[in-house]
C-alpha cells in the first residue's frame, strides 16, 4: 500500500487553506493549526484577477467565493481634482477579468473546500516554530512529525523566523484602515475608484449588493489620517467628494502597516514557507492573496508527484525555482507603484496616465493576474462566473 505523506501546516488564512485543500485533492493528509479560536480574516474586501479565480476553481472554492461578489464593471483611477485618468479595462477588449469581494467570505469559501476534501482543521494551536526534518513545534510544548511542515503564518511568521530564513522585512512607509460601509443607490455603477490627493488616497471598492470596501491609505507618520476611529472631518477635508462614504465608516476600524518580506530560500529540507510569510508585498496590485493562492496551489502540484520523502526537499527546491521569479516580480511592481505617493499631484497624474496607455507597463503591473498557475489547468475553466 503507497503511504499517504503527511502535511502540518501552520495558519489558517487564505494562504493555508488553498495549499490545505490542493494537498488534500492529491492524497495528503493534511491539518491546518490556527492560533485563534475560529477561522476569520482580518481586513475588509479583496481583489481576485484572473489567477487567483483559476486557483479557485482549482481547489473547488469558486463558486461559493463568488456567490454575491462585485465583478468589476471599471478601474478608474482619479487625481486630487477628481478627474479621471485612463486606465486598463476589466471588461471588453483586453479586458482582465477581476471580482472584489469580503475577505471573510473568500475565508469561509477555501475553509469549506478544505473541510470537504477532507483537511482537519484546529482552533486554538499556535505554531511557533519547525525543525528541519518535519515537526511543528506548538505553543503547547508538544511537537508534531510531518513528511512537510508548510508555514503559512502571516507576516511575523514563527515558523519562517525559527529557521533564519528571512532576508529583508521591511516596514514599508504607507499603511491603510480598511473598513466595510453600507452600500447606498447613490454608490454608482460598481466600478473599482482609486481616489488621490497628496500621499493620501482612498480605494472605493463595492463588494456585495449590500457593502462597499473602503481602504484609507496614507504615510504611518502621517498620524492624523492615520488614527482610529477614522477622523472624517480629516478625511473629508481631502476627498469632499466622498463625504457620504467616510461619514459611514463606523467605530471599529484597525490601522495596517505595509510589509515587504523576502526570504534566502523558501524551504529548508522539509519545511516550507509560503504567503505572507515568504513574500509579504503592499497592496498596491491587489495580489497579495492572489499571489498566495497561486504558490500555494503550485506547492501542492509539486508534493502530490512525489514517490518517497526522500524526494521532498528536491520538490520543494523546484517550486521554488518555478514561481518565484513571478513572485518577485509582482513584489517589484506593487513596490513600484507606492513609490508615486511621494510625487507632486502634477508629476504623479502624468505618470499614471503614461503608465495606462503604455502597453509594456500595463503589460508588466497585469503580467500576474494574466499567469496561469501552475496546477490549475485540470479544473480551471476560463470566465466562469
Amino acid at each position: 500500500m503507497t503511504k499517504q505523506f503527511q502535511a502540518e501546516i501552520a495558519g489558517g488564512g487564505i494562504c493555508a487553506l488553498t495549499t490545505a485543500a490542493a494537498l488534500a485533492h492529491r492524497g495528503w493528509k493534511v491539518r491546518v493549526h490556527e492560533r485563534n479560536s475560529e477561522i476569520r480574516e482580518a481586513g475588509a474586501g479583496i481583489y481576485i484577477w484572473g489567477n487567483g479565480l483559476r486557483v479557485l476553481e482549482a481547489v473547488g472554492a469558486r463558486e461559493e467565493a463568488l456567490r454575491n461578489a462585485n465583478r468589476g464593471m471599471a478601474s478608474e483611477l482619479r487625481d486630487c481634482d477628481n478627474n479621471v485618468i485612463p486606465r486598463v479595462p476589466v471588461q471588453g477588449e483586453g479586458a482582465v477579468e477581476v471580482f472584489a469581494l469580503p475577505r471573510q467570505q473568500l475565508l469561509q469559501a477555501l475553509l469549506h473546500a478544505a473541510l470537504t476534501a477532507g483537511v482537519e482543521v484546529v482552533t486554538g494551536s499556535e505554531a511557533v516554530g519547525a525543525t528541519p526534518d518535519g515537526r511543528l513545534l506548538l505553543r503547547d510544548g508538544s511537537s508534531l512529525a510531518a513528511d512537510v511542515v508548510v508555514g503559512a503564518d502571516g507576516v511575523h511568521s514563527r515558523v519562517r523566523d525559527s529557521l533564519g530564513l528571512a532576508s529583508q522585512f521591511e516596514l514599508l512607509s504607507e499603511g491603510a484602515i480598511r473598513v466595510m460601509v453600507p452600500r447606498l443607490p447613490q454608490d454608482g455603477d460598481g466600478r473599482f475608484v482609486e481616489h488621490w490627493n497628496g500621499t493620501r488616497r482612498i480605494l472605493v471598492t463595492p463588494c456585495s449588493p449590500d457593502q462597499v470596501y473602503i481602504a484609507l491609505t496614507c504615510l504611518h507618520n502621517d498620524t492624523a489620517a492615520a488614527r482610529v476611529p477614522v477622523d472624517k472631518a480629516l478625511w473629508t477635508a481631502s476627498f469632499p467628494h466622498l463625504a457620504s462614504l467616510i461619514d459611514r465608516i463606523g467605530a471599529s476600524a484597525r490601522w495596517d502597516r505595509f510589509s515587504m518580506v523576502k526570504l534566502k530560500r523558501w524551504s529548508q529540507d522539509h519545511v516550507a514557507v509560503t504567503g505572507d510569510a515568504a513574500h509579504a508585498m503592499p497592496p498596491n496590485l491587489g495580489q497579495g492573496g492572489g499571489t498566495a493562492m497561486q504558490n500555494g496551489l503550485s506547492l501542492a502540484h509539486e508534493l502530490g508527484a512525489v514517490a518517497s520523502r526522500e524526494d521532498i526537499p528536491q520538490a520543494l527546491a523546484r517550486w521554488e525555482e518555478r514561481e518565484r521569479e513571478l513572485t518577485e516580480h509582482t513584489q517589484l511592481w506593487s513596490m513600484l507603484y507606492g513609490v508615486l505617493t511621494s510625487w507632486p499631484d502634477e508629476l504623479r497624474t502624468a505618470a499614471m496616465g503614461f503608465a495606462s496607455s503604455h502597453p509594456w507597463l500595463s503589460a508588466q503591473r497585469l503580467r500576474t493576474a494574466r499567469s496561469h498557475p501552475t496546477g490549475a489547468s485540470p479544473l480551471a475553466t476560463e470566465g466562469a462566473a
